[in-house]
């Protein structure tokens, strides 16, 4: 669970529409400091507006958004001071390496980030020289990440981070959001993967149809169903064909 008890992202009443159409229909929660938070739902469910929301990435209609006592809607600038965000399909400067990049972003925000400590963390210290258009699709998540790191954000965003990849890299994304998460980094983040929300988050808000209709830790949510009388059809096995693909064949990144 979350170290501390302060609640550093705090939502109340958040509401985006479009037209007549409410895609986020007046959603409260809030985050602790250095807790890992998970959003799930399905498609068009408002995840990922609420995150660009709280991001200051898309204007909010009603609600406030508090991130470290700052109001979003009002003081954007000073919010992106302390947040990282890392977005579904992040943009690069194609031909431009990955050292230059960090080091252009890292004297935008005046941080002293060194970009061979970042491309460390993330696993990439061997593809430094490289272009962004060289890389695998697990690498350029994580070179994502970095660059999302270069302002030492107090809340980090993660937007379905591991869509897309293979098992391994898939595993070793689990590892790195661990990793964060001990050096106190608040995460909120969006999945799709269910395992992956029970393994890596301390809560967990499911939205439906652009509200809350959940919010609890994984343990909780899974034990209230099961209180219901809830039993799977078929019998869970100790192991899954993932731990079958990974046993046979390492976790070791194939990058």
């Amino acid at each position: 669970m979350a170290k501390s008890n302060k609640d550093i992202v705090i939502i109340k009443g958040l509401t985006k529409r479009y037209g007549s159409k409410t895609v986020v229909n007046s959603v409260s929660f809030s985050v602790k400091e250095g807790e890992v938070f998970g959003i799930l739902g399905p498609n068009g469910a408002g995840k990922t507006t609420t995150l660009e929301m709280i991001e200051t990435l898309r204007p909010i209609d009603a609600g406030k958004v508090h991130v470290d006592g700052i109001d979003v809607a009002e003081k954007p600038s000073q919010v992106k001071k302390i947040i990282g965000v890392q977005t579904q399909s992040s943009a690069f400067y194609e031909k431009v390496s990955l050292t230059e990049q960090l080091t252009f972003m890292a004297s935008i925000y005046n941080t002293g980030a060194e970009p061979a400590k970042l491309l460390q963390d993330v696993n990439l210290t061997e593809k430094a020289k490289e272009y962004p258009e060289n890389l695998s699709g697990g690498q350029k998540q994580r070179f994502s990440i970095a660059m999302a790191l270069v302002n030492n954000p107090k809340v980090l965003f993660l937007d379905e981070p591991t869509t897309g990849l293979d098992p391994q890299a898939r595993h070793n994304m689990w590892d790195l959001i661990g990793e964060l998460k001990n050096r106190d980094i608040t995460i909120i983040m969006t999945t799709h993967y269910m395992e992956e929300a029970q393994n890596l988050c301390d809560r967990v808000a499911i939205m439906d149809a652009g509200e809350v209709i959940a919010l609890d830790t994984p343990n909780k949510l899974v034990s209230d169903l099961l209180d219901t009388g809830f039993k799977k059809d078929t019998v869970v096995q100790q192991a899954d064909l993932e731990d079958v693909f990974i046993n046979l064949t390492g976790k070791a990144l194939r990058d």
